[in-house]
Formats: structure tokens, C-alpha cells, sequence
């Protein structure tokens, strides 16, 4: 209750009392007369004149039924894809030779992160142009063979020789192929004329560098991480659930989450739920993050609150629904009455049970065999009649 609802309530209650407390004369001459009795209420009623609920702003609504979504307070932290993260290593190590990289620094893919120098390096294009000449050796050869096999002046067994030794250069030539090409050196520009001892080694994607573990004349080996790299562009969020939350969750739902301790919300939608609990009992959900968030990192921590269901049920505002002894209540029209000429109504008590609140309404969880339809409830005023019913003993004539 704010401080300003605690005032008008108490400013209610003295009024309230003032316009209905009786003199002790009063009640002496009522005692006087054996005919009259003093009329008792039941303990959930609370009646008021005219004058006394145009003092305590009642109002008068129905229970409506609106789309309330229910919502559930988790934590995680931003990922990113394991396509969009990049660990960059030299596959035959080497020496740096040059770099300009910082972290932080953008970058896009096949751009080069450093330049690395290996004798290796010279030894496999060396092996390759070799290889490449004999196998334009070879290849004549067998050609040569195969014709004069078909006019038989060459044996079988000759035939076969040749046929090998084409093979095994033919061989051992893709595989120098792949070795360039894992270092980073392009085999169909390799000439004689242009082998070089230093390769440039490129980002496998675009994004930013996350890591820099290298510096000039470094000696770094194929195990060696030397650069990190991140793309941002689709990062996802890791949220942790415990497993009693396991069936408030499902692919689609909308969730709301803070960085930073930020007041602006950013969106993100789940696309997958975990299939298994962890020892601690809690399982991942994952989701996407909706449009633009520029300040958002990997490894950043979130609070999240996910919207569990959204659904029709029956709702009052807020203020409609009190609070009395660890219980929550309603206040419902029960009946108008003459007393003593003066007109009162009377206002009954009913028990709900809330659930989520949203926009400045509630869902509240009727008794059965209440009548929505029927059924007047005040919507306004009604800590006002629950201050009333407290003073009760005060306010009785």
C-alpha cells in the first residue's frame, strides 16, 4: 500500500467514525426501550449510509475476463553460436613475424590476423613443385606405356609398374595440396618464383577479436590459441530454470530480459528447452535475441523474466482486492435497507485467491457458484469498507 493510500484510509477512518459513533445518551435511552434491539451484523458484512459511501468513493464494477499473462523470474547469461566464435591457431606453429590486432578490433573474414614465418613452410612448397613436375613425368610415362601395351611391344608387368608410379604421385601430390592450403597458401599460384617462408594467417569468419596471444617473434606451436574471434550479430541467451518450472516453459514464448542494470527491456524468444536436469536440478532454455542490442556482449550476466501463459481468466483492478489476516478478499454489493430512515447499504466480504497481476489488474480465483454476471463488485473504495469493518465495534449505533 503507498503512503499516500495509508493516508487517505486512516483521514476515512476518523471521518467515517465521527459520522457514525453515538452518544452515550444515546445508547442509554436505546437501552431504555425493551422493544428495540441493536441489530448484529455477520462477521463478513460491513454496512454504510449514503453519506458514508459517497465519503469512501465506492464504486461499483463486474469481474471481467482479460488476457493476464503469467510471468516467471529466471537468470542467464548472452552466448554466442558455436559457428560464431572462432579459435585460430597456426596447424604448423611457426614464428610472428608481423600483427596490428588489438581486442576489440573488427574484422572480417579472410582477413589477415598475423604473419608467420617456418622453415616448414618452405620445405612443403618445395616438396609440392617437385612432386608436381613428376607427376607430369609420370603421367606421359603411363600414357606412353598404355599405347604401347595395346600395340604389345611393352609387357603387362611394365604397364603396372608405370601405373603405380603415377599413382603415388598423382597421391602424394593432393596431399602436399592439403597441406598448403591448411597453412594458408593458395597451391594453384605456386610457381617456382614465388616461394615464400612466411604465410598470412586469415580469420575463419567476420566479427570481432575477442583475444590477441601473440607478439612479435613469438614462438608459438599448432596447439598455441592465437587469436579469438566473436560475431555478435546472432548472439542467444542461456537461461537457468529449476526443474519444478520445467512445464511453464515451451518453445515461442516471449521473454523480457536487463544487462547491466539497465531499465530498458530488450526481447528475446525461446527456440529450445533442455532435455535433461542437471545434478543441481535446474535445465537450460535457450532463446534468441529479438532486433538490435548494441551494448550486449558474450558472457554478459541477465536477468530475464519469461511470460509463462497468456489466457483469458477472470480479473478485477488491483485495488479491488484487500488483504485482511493473510487473506485476500473482495468486497461485493449484498443488499440496499431502510433504518430508521435512513437508507444503508451492505457490502459483503468474499474470499478469493489472487494470481498474476498486470497493467493494474489482478486475477483472482473465485469461490464456487459465484455469479460473474450477477454479482455487482466494488472497485473502488475497498480498503476503505476493509477500514470500516475493522472499526465496526466503533461504528455500531
Amino acid at each position: 500500500m503507498t503512503i499516500y493510500k495509508f493516508k487517505s484510509i486512516i483521514l476515512f477512518s476518523a471521518l467515517l467514525i465521527g459520522l457514525v459513533s453515538c452518544g452515550k445518551a444515546t445508547k442509554a435511552e436505546a437501552k431504555g426501550h425493551e422493544h428495540e434491539h441493536e441489530e448484529v451484523l455477520p462477521e463478513d458484512v460491513v454496512e454504510l449510509r449514503d453519506d458514508q459511501i459517497k465519503l469512501a468513493k465506492i464504486e461499483l464494477g463486474a469481474v471481467e475476463m482479460r488476457s493476464l499473462s503469467g510471468t516467471l523470474k529466471v537468470n542467464g547469461i548472452v552466448s554466442v553460436a558455436p559457428q560464431n566464435l572462432a579459435t585460430v591457431c597456426m596447424p604448423l606453429g611457426g614464428f610472428v613475424k608481423s600483427t596490428s590486432l588489438t581486442p576489440g578490433s573488427s574484422v572480417r573474414k579472410g582477413q589477415a590476423l598475423a604473419v608467420l614465418e617456418n622453415q616448414e613452410f618452405i620445405d612443403i612448397q618445395q616438396n609440392y613443385l617437385e612432386t608436381k613436375n613428376k607427376l607430369e613425368y609420370a603421367e606421359a610415362e603411363y600414357k606412353r606405356h598404355k599405347e604401347l601395351y595395346k600395340d604389345d611391344v611393352y609387357s603387362q608387368k611394365n604397364l603396372q609398374q608405370v601405373t603405380t608410379e603415377y599413382r603415388n604421385q598423382k597421391a602424394q601430390l593432393r596431399a602436399l595440396e592439403q597441406k598448403l592450403s591448411l597453412v594458408g597458401i593458395n597451391p594453384t599460384r605456386l610457381t617456382e618464383d614465388n616461394i615464400s617462408r612466411s604465410v598470412a594467417l586469415v580469420s575463419p569468419i567476420s566479427g570481432y577479436v575477442k583475444a590477441v596471444n601473440v607478439s612479435i617473434g613469438k614462438s608459438v606451436s599448432a596447439s598455441d590459441v592465437l587469436f579469438e574471434i566473436v560475431n555478435t550479430d546472432n548472439l542467444f541467451l542461456e537461461l537457468t530454470l529449476f526443474e519444478k518450472d520445467a512445464d511453464k516453459v515451451s518453445n515461442g514464448q516471449k521473454i523480457r530480459f536487463f544487462i547491466n542494470n539497465e531499465s530498458e527491456a530488450h526481447e528475446a524468444r525461446i527456440y529450445q528447452t533442455g532435455k535433461s536436469i542437471n545434478d543441481d536440478k535446474s535445465y537450460k532454455v535457450y532463446a534468441n535475441v529479438v532486433g538490435q542490442c548494441g551494448n550486449m556482449m558474450p558472457g554478459m550476466y541477465v536477468n530475464a523474466v519469461v511470460e509463462t501463459r497468456n489466457h483469458e481468466t477472470a480479473a478485477l483492478p488491483s485495488e479491488a482486492v484487500v488483504s485482511f489476516d493473510d487473506k485476500e478478499y473482495i468486497f461485493v454489493f449484498d443488499k440496499n435497507k431502510d433504518e430508521e430512515g435512513n437508507k444503508m447499504t451492505e457490502y459483503k466480504m468474499i474470499e478469493v485467491q489472487k494470481g498474476v497481476s498486470e497493467n493494474g489488474f489482478t486475477e483472482i480465483i473465485l469461490p464456487d457458484g459465484f455469479n460473474i454476471q450477477a454479482t455487482k463488485v466494488v472497485v473502488k473504495g475497498a480498503y476503505n469498507l476493509l477500514s470500516a469493518k475493522k472499526n465496526a465495534g466503533e461504528m455500531s449505533c
